[in-house]
């Protein structure tokens, strides 16, 4: 009845343990580690050091938080702010991690592979078609008639290729471009997650009849959910400009010595 208190329990906390899917992230962990190894060996180091295994184990890991913890169960049986979290960490953090733990070096028995996919897609293999197909499907996965058979493991890395690179892309970003870039893709987000914030309506059918938890109703377990969102795209954006912000000062860097060192040549040529 409207206006009764919702009746709540305490969650089920449980860790998933599916072979179905530790398996592949066992196997993934497994090949990077015998690359990284193969790198470090052939190229002393050069592409593969200790910030990308870092990365790629932090990338792991919000993987198996993802996929393995309670935050799955928490997602899956009772609550959408859960499901918004796992959808934080296998969207955004898990494929930068990721990424960022991959070189130029590690990538060299897929480059040729990449490189024939990406001129065969011809302009669809551009920054500006990836962000727009990654924005379409992320407000795809969160219209309520198609959400429950939304699915969490395709094309999670659309959004950081462009702007990582592990392996150089033919129509790269150039000068402000990354900046705009993200931008563009984490305001557009962050719009969704403000109109869940403050929503006064259950969207999600499915999340009025799951069981209700730690007092929360589906209104403010939705409207947690779009906090966690926009708090999420503010802060990653915020991280990802000041990234590339030191790393255009650095190329500029660089640069001028590079300049500096060729004139110091010529000048040596002539005298």
């Amino acid at each position: 009845m409207i206006g009764e208190e919702p009746v709540t329990q305490h969650p089920e906390i449980v860790w998933f343990s599916d072979p179905a899917v530790l398996a592949p992230l066992l196997l993934f962990a497994a090949i990077y580690t015998w690359r990284f190894a193969r790198v470090r060996r052939e190229a002393g180091g050069r592409g593969a050091g200790p910030l990308q295994a870092v990365a790629f184990a932090g990338g792991m890991l919000a993987l198996f938080a993802a996929l393995v913890s309670p935050i799955d169960g928490l997602g899956e049986n009772y609550l959408f702010s859960a499901h918004m979290v796992q959808h934080v960490l296998l969207g955004d953090i898990a494929p930068l991690l990721i990424l960022l733990g991959l070189s130029r070096v590690i990538m060299r028995p897929a480059t040729r592979r990449l490189m024939r996919v990406e001129r065969a897609l011809g302009s669809l293999a551009s920054p500006a078609a990836g962000i727009a197909l990654w924005l379409g499907i992320m407000y795809l996965w969160h219209v309520p008639a198609l959400y429950d058979a939304a699915t969490e493991h395709s094309l999670i890395h659309l959004l950081w290729w462009p702007l990582i690179q592990p392996v150089p892309m033919r129509r790269r970003l150039t000068g402000l471009q990354p900046i705009g870039y993200i931008a563009a893709a984490k305001a557009g987000l962050a719009a969704l997650g403000l109109y869940l914030a403050w929503s006064t309506t259950a969207l999600y059918p499915y999340y009025e009849q799951t069981p209700r938890i730690w007092g929360l109703t589906p209104v403010e377990d939705q409207n947690i959910g779009g906090v966690l969102m926009m708090a999420e795209q503010s802060f990653t954006l915020v991280l990802v400009m000041v990234a590339l912000f030191v790393r255009a000062l650095s190329k500029s860097e660089e640069e001028q010595l590079r300049r500096e060192r060729l004139e110091d040549r010529a000048e040596s040529v002539r005298v």
